[in-house]
Formats: structure tokens, C-alpha cells, sequence
């Protein structure tokens, strides 16, 4: 698909595997110049040196992690020119209420509701200074279908799904766009599907993704 992206710099966290390796993949193909994020820098070596030689796009990598406040303000300021920030990184553990206890709660939004959080606010200080950008959040579909099984994600996703949305006043034409990006059914790597339901068809006119739910625009405030 041609999404006029070339020349672009697009920062992706948890880009090391699955959703977000993929997402690098295709926006190497649009043209788009990366920065991959996470904490496997073997892993993102190996996808920087793929996608430079299949697309020749420049690739950057930051082994960081997200949980740690001054790893994600050196992020930060690295990719203080990013035009497209895709907030990706999560491992919120699977688990009923009883079976999850405080401390991996609180690890596994850490990194997947307070990362999204607190990464956004960084980045978009300064696309707002430059008064253009988009940051998409991949946000899992169990928030709007909660699971017993997949408690702490659930109530992860719903919280990111409400930050996303979060009500403001239209903004002027050039300012920074925010959205949300929601994957269907998919298995994780301990075979375990997070979200049985099937996925809502995607909405008409907007560009179908392999796994995607539907994109949904959101503006931010002022």
C-alpha cells in the first residue's frame, strides 16, 4: 500500500518481535526512517540490519527499558525529531483476579499503561512544538471485552483506551494526532489467545492491516 510516509521518522516501541517488528517492517516499506525500541538489543540489531538491507531505510536501535524513567527520557530525547511515535511494548501477565498479585500487576502496567503514558507525554511536548505528528497506541481488544483470565490486561487496556480518547477541544489543523490501534484475534507466545471474539470488520475506506480491528482517529487536545 502507498500511505505517503517516505522521509518520515517513525519510533516503535517493543519492536524487537511480533506487532511490533511487523510494524517496522511496514513502515521500512513506506520509506519511512526508524527507531526501534526495547530491551533485546540482539533482537533489534537483527531486524535493523534486515530492514536497512530489504528497503534500504535508515534504523536506529535503543535497547531500553520503559519501566525506568530515565531510560524513557533518553529515548525521549534521541528521538526528539520522530514524526510517528507507534506505543507498543507490553507484557501484562494473563491471570484471574486471585491468580495476579499486586507486584505483577503493577510490573506489567509499568511498562504497558504507565510506558504508553508516560512516553506520549514526552514525545508529544515536542511534536506539539513543531505542530505536527501522530502517536498511535496498540492497544489490545480485551479492553473493550474484558476476560476473567485476562484480568490486569483488561482493565490495562481500557485505562489506554480512555487515555487515548481522552475529550479536548479541536485543534488547529497542524497539531500532533492521536489514535488507537486495536489487534484481533491473535495467539501470544505462550499459546494462549488473549481475545476470543471475533475482530469487527475494519471500517470502510481506511487501509486494511493483518491484524488490525480498526483504526480509530482520535484528535488531541490543545
Amino acid at each position: 500500500m502507498e500511505l505517503n510516509l517516505e522521509g518520515k521518522r517513525a519510533l516503535v516501541t517493543g519492536a524487537s518481535k511480533g506487532i511490533g517488528a511487523a510494524v517496522a517492517e511496514v513502515l521500512a516499506a513506506e520509506g519511512c526512517h526508524l527507531r526501534l525500541a526495547a530491551r533485546n538489543a540482539d533482537a533489534l540489531t537483527a531486524l535493523a540490519r534486515r530492514l536497512t538491507a530489504a528497503h534500504g531505510t535508515e534504523v536506529a536501535v535503543h535497547a531500553v527499558d520503559l519501566r525506568v524513567p530515565a531510560d524513557l527520557e533518553r529515548l525521549a530525547e534521541a528521538a526528539a525529531d520522530t514524526d510517528i511515535l507507534v506505543n507498543n511494548a507490553g507484557d501484562i501477565p494473563a491471570g484471574t483476579l486471585d491468580q495476579v498479585g499486586p507486584q505483577a500487576w503493577r510490573h506489567g502496567w509499568d511498562l504497558k499503561v504507565y510506558g504508553y503514558v508516560d512516553l506520549t507525554r514526552l514525545v508529544y511536548a515536542r511534536m506539539r512544538e513543531r505542530g505536527h505528528g501522530v502517536i498511535i497506541n496498540d492497544i489490545g481488544a480485551s479492553g473493550g471485552h474484558p476476560t476473567a483470565g485476562y484480568i490486569a490486561g483488561s482493565a490495562g487496556n481500557a485505562a489506554l483506551m480512555a487515555f487515548t480518547k481522552a475529550p479536548g477541544p479541536p485543534p488547529p489543523r497542524r497539531h500532533p494526532r492521536g489514535g488507537r490501534r486495536q489487534p484481533g484475534p491473535g495467539w501470544t507466545p505462550t499459546g494462549s489467545p488473549r481475545w476470543p471474539r471475533p475482530a469487527p470488520r475494519s471500517r470502510p475506506g481506511w487501509p486494511r492491516c493483518p491484524t488490525a480491528a480498526w483504526p480509530n482517529r482520535v484528535r488531541w487536545p490543545t
